[in-house]
């Protein structure tokens, strides 16, 4: 019998040659399908095919009876429901690689359309005037160019800025100085980047911590006169900053290809004449639409053939006998890497995990994947999952060790994830406790008993009367309930640490002014 693929949202010819001459495949085209016959027709097929168009949907997932693989032709997953997926055993895989090459290049084109002002001459030229000292434009070379988020992307444009004899300041928080010295590029923090830079480029996820990252206060920064380029993602720059930026002339223009809402007809910014946009063609060429098609159409031959696939964004097979053993300690391994990674205020060069009593025991590769994951999470966002998690860590240069010990600190179970990064070493320890569920006992050298959830505050301080009652006092001020509170210290007189639950995240401000407190050294925030 055939193997029955179906797809579903427009994909390039080329791109699915070898799927229809496949051995034994079976190909329709459904893109003409309306919603309800896609739905009462999916339990057709072994194999689905799609853009971001159609929305895979867990109703959708359970009316796919033998469905085994999706494949998602491009790099985001937001329209496939992972979870349910994978609960009816469907492997979801995607294209990661696609479109760099074409993104990276929009980039460098936005750029120079830019610092040229060719789309406004050609609009000027259209409408039959001659106004070449209106439309003097700037040079790339010797200019500086910041680089928010070096990725895939974000490297390729390096390379490319590079060639125009551009200097380079990048910030990424995994970007080790090794790195940059590779990329023949300087290494800054943020702050850094948005001072330095004459053009500045973004190339990172969409996140909490990323949302509204140039806004008001970063274009403050700024350099007068500084060009914005983001051809990541919409929501990234705060477009009402952005706008008053350019009216008081401290941005001299920016080039666009997303915004917070797509489409877009009515965006204020588009009035600008120092504004050029483009309807979000970061990945449109033949050639990235031809590439994540042949990807997809490759890993699902690999499947129906018993091969490995190659770009799995779901969680890999495990024997359902191995997965309940394992699966309890998922959660714990995912939220230690969440809480570390705020801790670590370098570039994560290695990753140690540890494993001792009951976890050792088991299938140990598929817990690790969680605990990198959980690390990465916050920079990377929803692009890293159970199964790249490991190789963007490769990607980014970190070294990671699995570890199994028999020392298990009177715990019948215990994992300890450490990460070293250039100067410093930080870990973190929990485990599984009968009934209670998972406990972070460990932060570094001192002992506690936190349960990783909510919004957590962590003091280091110096062990002195009076420290607890002023940081509760300051928290007061800024409405921050305080529930639950764990104490332990190096030495009496020494260094010291709380760990506390409170009821609401706390913002940037409220963690400067504890900081402003003689007796304490840092104070992170961190919401699980």
């Amino acid at each position: 019998m055939a193997f029955k693929v179906l797809i579903a949202d427009p994909l390039s010819d080329d791109g699915i040659a070898s799927l229809k001459q496949a051995d034994k495949i079976k190909v329709d085209i459904g893109t003409d399908w309306s919603k309800e016959e896609l739905h009462e027709r999916i339990s057709e097929y072994d194999a689905l095919l799609v853009r971001s168009q159609t929305q895979v949907t867990r109703d959708f997932i359970m009316k796919a009876k033998n469905l085994k693989i999706i494949g998602r032709a491009g790099v985001g997953v937001d329209n496939i429901d992972l979870e349910a997926a994978t609960e009816h055993g469907i492997i979801v895989v995607n294209a990661p690689n696609g479109n760099t090459n074409s993104a990276a290049e929009h980039t460098v084109a936005m750029m120079m359309a830019l610092s040229r002002k060719i789309p406004q001459a050609y609009l000027s030229l259209k409408n039959k005037l001659w106004d070449r000292k209106k439309y003097i434009g700037t040079e790339l070379k010797n200019k500086t160019l910041g680089i928010i988020g070096l990725g895939r992307i974000g490297s390729e444009v390096a390379y490319r800025a590079r060639g125009q004899r551009m200097n380079i300041v990048a910030y990424d928080p995994f970007l080790t100085e090794d790195q940059a010295k590779k990329l023949g590029i300087e290494i800054g923090s943020l702050e850094e980047v948005l001072k330095k830079a004459d053009f500045i480029t973004i190339h990172t996820p969409l996140l909490k911590e990323t949302r509204h990252l140039l806004n008001k206060e970063a274009f403050a920064l700024m350099k007068t006169g500084v060009y914005i380029i983001n051809c990541a993602r919409g929501g990234i720059i705060d477009e009402e900053a952005l706008y008053d930026a350019i009216e008081e002339k401290k941005v001299a223009g920016a080039a666009l290809d997303v915004f917070e809402e797509e489409p877009f007809f009515e965006n204020k910014l588009l009035n600008l004449p120092e504004v050029i946009a483009t309807p979000h063609l970061g990945a449109s060429t033949v050639e990235a639409q031809e590439i994540v098609a042949i990807d997809v159409s490759e890993d699902v031959i690999r499947f129906k053939n018993g091969d490995a696939v190659r770009n799995p964004v779901n969680l890999p097979s495990v024997t359902k006998e191995v997965l309940s053993e394992i699966e309890p300690y998922f959660h714990l391994a995912e939220k230690l890497g969440q809480f570390l990674i705020h801790l670590a205020k370098e570039p994560i060069e290695e990753i140690n995990l540890y494993y001792s009593g009951d976890v050792a025991k088991t299938k140990i590769e598929p817990i690790t994947r969680n605990a990198v994951k959980g690390l990465l999470t916050r920079h990377l966002g929803d692009h890293v999952n159970d199964v790249n998690a490991l190789y963007l860590a490769e990607k980014r240069g970190i070294t990671i060790h699995e570890n199994k010990t028999s020392t298990t600190q009177g715990f019948t179970n215990l994992i300890r994830v450490e990460v070293s990064t250039k100067s410093d070493k930080r870990s973190v320890a929990g485990t599984l406790l009968n009934g209670l569920g998972p406990r972070i006992v460990k932060v570094d050298d001192y002992s506690v008993d936190v349960t990783p959830k909510g919004h957590l505050l962590v003091i280091h301080h110096t062990d002195q009367p009076g420290v607890i009652g002023k940081m509760g006092s300051l928290l007061a001020t800024k409405h921050i309930n305080i529930a639950t509170m764990q104490v332990d210290r190096a030495k009496v007189g020494g260094n010291a640490i709380m760990v506390m639950t409170v009821d609401r995240h706390i913002e940037k401000k409220a963690l400067e002014a504890l900081e402003k407190l003689e007796e304490i050294h840092a104070a992170i925030a961190i919401d699980l």
